[in-house]
């Protein structure tokens, strides 16, 4: 083969590794995998290009537990599918010089829209898991949310970042455990509570199970098979005896009961994340919430097969813009993050691919997965021919 060739070559699987078509086929089994792969941070084209990476540098047990969704995995699929049914209707002859992309959350205003979501067990995929993500905020001026389940502590976390994270709740059957998360958290300045309601019914992750056969590992020393033993690991349950509790972190029998009660207690700023309905919505108006996060926690939970970028314009519509909304779920691009908020959510949050760019570099992985998608989203602005996030609606969209 001749130089040429052999460089048109890598080229060509160079654009396809690039593409979320490959990846969806490859994941399936239908495309080999690539390995012409990025070798630095700096060589990625857009967050895709760390997905590859990640697959091959995590163990396949991990990478399953971040990759997979739920029975088929529709949700997952649909998630990202959503983005693709909205169109941008772009405005012409309008000077996109300066553009302003920052957003205002509970009286801070961050540069960008972009928020960095809880995931946990971040040292899964990467020695230094949370620490490195919190660096990689700091270093951008992120947003960040911290999971219950973390491995990392919320002192260590907020340390890194160089001032308290947001923190995720997962709730307890024993509100003694759940008030001792959150007087720790408090103490730790930690500004809002986020508590997640999308994981009290059990969920059937088929590909997750599927990527464990592939790890010859012998990871029984860590995985026990029961929620206290997963949870007796984690930081933020230092001190606390969970031992005896059937669901430490989902439990099924949470009712908005708990949330008048989880309000009463603590003075954070209250958000529920994992509300995809009207009728919910106007409730936690009715209970005295902040906040909302509309999720399926990534196709993790349910298998409604609805895209939370479906599910978000009538939760919006419900709260009629008295409490700030966000949405999670298959953003990828900045046009994604474009059409969410032109629908009206105030920021919008990602898991999967700063996971990506950890599991992949680690720090300057995420930092550059950050990079390209702020870019990716001034470049959508400029292209749409809006300058501010303030004038940017849903007449931008069809």
């Amino acid at each position: 083969m001749t130089p040429q060739a052999a460089e048109g070559r890598r080229a060509f699987l160079r654009f396809l590794a690039a593409s979320p078509l490959f990846a969806l086929a490859a994941r399936a089994g239908e495309l080999p995998i690539v390995d012409d792969l990025i070798a630095s941070p700096e060589d990625a084209l857009n967050v895709f290009d760390f997905e590859a990476v990640a697959r091959q540098r995590v163990p396949p047990a991990h990478f399953g537990y971040m990759a997979t969704g739920v029975d088929d995995d529709a949700t997952l699929r649909a998630n990202r599918d959503g983005f693709a049914r909205l169109k941008i209707r772009p405005r012409r002859l309008v000077d996109v010089r300066e553009v302003d992309a920052s957003t205002e959350l509970f009286g801070r205003r961050w540069t960008t829209p972009i928020v960095i979501g809880p995931v946990g067990s971040q040292r899964a995929f990467h020695p230094d898991g949370e620490l490195a993500t919190a660096r990689a905020a700091k270093a951008s001026g992120h947003l960040q949310v911290l999971s219950t389940v973390s491995t990392t502590s919320v002192e260590d976390v907020s340390a890194a970042r160089g001032e308290p994270v947001w923190f995720q709740l997962y709730p307890s059957s024993d509100w003694a455990i759940t008030e001792r998360l959150i007087a720790r958290v408090e103490a730790a300045g930690c500004p809002v509570l986020v508590l997640t309601v999308d994981l009290f019914a059990g969920t059937n992750r088929e590909t997750q199970a599927r990527y464990k056969k592939r790890d010859s590992r012998t990871c029984t020393a860590c995985h026990a098979g029961t929620q206290p033993s997963y949870v007796s690991r984690k930081p933020m349950f230092d001190g606390l005896d969970v031992s005896r509790l059937p669901d430490v972190v989902e439990a099924q029998g949470l009712t908005w009961d708990f949330v008048d009660r989880l309000r009463a207690r603590t003075r954070m700023k209250l958000v529920l994340k994992g509300i995809v309905a009207a009728e919910d919505a106007r409730l936690c108006l009715e209970h005295g919430v902040d906040g909302i996060v509309v999720s399926n926690h990534g196709g993790r939970a349910e298998e409604s097969g609805r895209a939370t970028i479906e599910s978000l314009p009538e939760v919006l519509e419900a709260v009629g813009g008295r409490i700030p909304v966000l949405v999670d779920g298959g953003i990828r691009r900045g046009t994604d993050i474009l059409k969410a908020l032109a629908l009206g959510a105030r920021a919008i949050a990602i898991g999967r691919p700063y996971v990506w760019g950890l599991g992949a570099f680690g720090q300057p992985g995420v930092e550059k997965v950050l990079e390209l998608l702020r870019a990716e989203l001034t470049l959508a602005m400029r292209q749409a021919g809006v300058t501010s996030l303030a004038k940017l609606d849903r007449s931008y969209l069809v």
